[in-house]
């Protein structure tokens, strides 16, 4: 059974940083592009971050030079640092491995004075 849980999010004001994990199980994790997705009430989801086994990356525009995605193929976790936090960054982050449309649960990252 695959599953993907999140955890690191929270409450933080602008300008400060916070580190998102996801802990994936039941596949060969070292063999899947993961990425970390957003939503934000009323917008659809959009691609954070992705990260092929290999450890090339992709950014959504949004992000570019703010947050770090990286992956640890032996401890089969995918981690987003996230860095200079703005109140738009508010949103549920979930992990995924989009080819086989597996999702975590979703985390609630909130950036607000």
């Amino acid at each position: 059974q695959v599953q993907l849980v999140e955890s690191g999010g929270g409450l933080v004001q602008p300008g400060g940083s916070l580190r998102l994990s996801c802990a994936a199980s039941g596949f060969i994790f070292n063999m899947y592009v993961m990425g970390w997705y957003r939503q934000a009430p009323g917008k659809e989801r959009e691609l954070v971050a992705g990260i092929t086994p290999g450890g090339d990356t992709t950014y959504g525009d949004s992000i570019k030079g703010r947050f770090t995605i990286s992956r640890d193929n032996v401890k089969n976790t995918v981690d987003l640092q996230m860095n200079n936090l703005r109140p738009e960054d508010t949103a549920v982050y979930y992990c995924s491995r989009p080819l086989r449309n597996d999702w975590g649960q979703g985390i609630q990252v909130t950036v607000s004075a």
